[in-house]
C-alpha cells in the first residue's frame, strides 16, 4: 500500500514541479542536499553517499513492539508516507545523545535517549510525520525487545527548544525534530528506532550505544538547565 502511495504522491509532485529531480535541482541552487533515490527506493547508504537501489518491496504490516525486517544503519535516509497519506516525507535519523537529565527534568526510568531527524518534505504538498492517534508514531526497541514510546514516563517534560517543531513541512524544505524516550539504564545500550506511518508500514534503524552524531555538542547543550 505505502509503495503505491509513494508513487502516486511522485506524481503529484511531477505535475507541481515537471519532476522530483527538478525539485532537487531547485534545493541545489539554494545549497541543500539531497540522496538519490527512486521515488518507491530505500537508500542503502549513509548521506552524502549515493547509491542505486532497487525498489522497495511492499509494506509488511507489524506487530507494537516486534518490528521485522532488516533495520537501515543509523544515518541512513528513508522515504514514507506523510500524515493522512499526503506527501513524502524523508526522514533520517542524525545523533543520539543519552543523558541522565534534560535541563531540571530527570528520566523515571534513569537514562534519557534524544534522537535528532532531519525531516524532508519530498512532494508538491506539505508532508508530517503520523501521530500516534492516526497510527503511527515512534518507538525504541531494546535489544531484549521491549518497546518504548517516544515521550513515555518524563520524557514529555524535557524540551529542546532548538529542535522543538511540529506540524507539516512545506514542500522542498526541511526541519531537524528530536524524539526523547525515557529508558532504563539496559535499554539504553543501543536498540532500533522505529516509525510507524500511516499504513502502518515500519521504517527502522539500528541505533549506537554511545553519543553518535553531528549535533552531540548541540544537542547536550540544549540539555543543560
Amino acid at each position: 500500500m505505502r509503495k503505491k502511495l509513494l508513487a502516486a504522491a511522485a506524481v503529484v509532485t511531477a505535475a507541481g514541479c515537471l519532476t522530483l529531480t527538478a525539485c532537487n535541482d531547485d534545493d541545489a541552487k539554494g545549497g541543500g542536499t539531497r540522496p538519490s533515490q527512486s521515488a518507491t527506493g530505500k537508500p542503502a547508504t549513509s548521506p552524502g553517499t549515493a547509491r542505486p537501489t532497487g525498489p522497495a518491496g511492499p509494506a509488511t504490516p507489524t506487530a507494537p513492539g516486534s518490528p521485522k525486517g532488516a533495520a537501515l544503519a543509523f544515518g541512513e535516509p528513508s522515504r514514507t508516507v506523510g500524515a493522512g497519506t499526503v506527501g513524502i516525507l524523508e526522514i533520517t535519523p542524525t545523533t543520539v545523545v543519552y543523558a541522565g537529565a534534560a535541563g531540571r527534568v530527570t528520566p523515571q526510568h534513569g537514562r534519557f535517549a534524544v534522537v535528532t531527524l532531519l525531516e524532508k518534505s519530498l512532494s508538491a504538498n506539505p508532508a508530517d510525520e503520523e501521530a500516534p492517534a492516526g497510527g503511527g508514531g515512534w518507538r525504541w526497541v531494546a535489544a531484549d525487545g521491549q518497546s518504548v514510546p517516544a515521550g513515555n514516563g518524563n520524557a514529555a517534560k524535557a524540551v529542546l527548544e532548538k529542535y522543538r517543531h511540529s506540524g507539516g513541512i512545506a514542500p522542498g524544505t526541511s526541519q531537524v525534530r528530536a524524539k526523547i524516550f525515557d529508558l532504563t539504564p539496559a535499554q539504553a545500550r543501543g536498540g532500533t528506532l522505529v516509525y510507524t506511518d500511516g499504513t502502518k508500514s515500519d521504517d527502522r534503524w539500528k541505533v549506537p550505544a554511545a553519543d553518535t552524531g553531528p549535533q552531540v555538542a548541540e544537542v547536550k547543550q540544549q540539555l543543560k538547565p
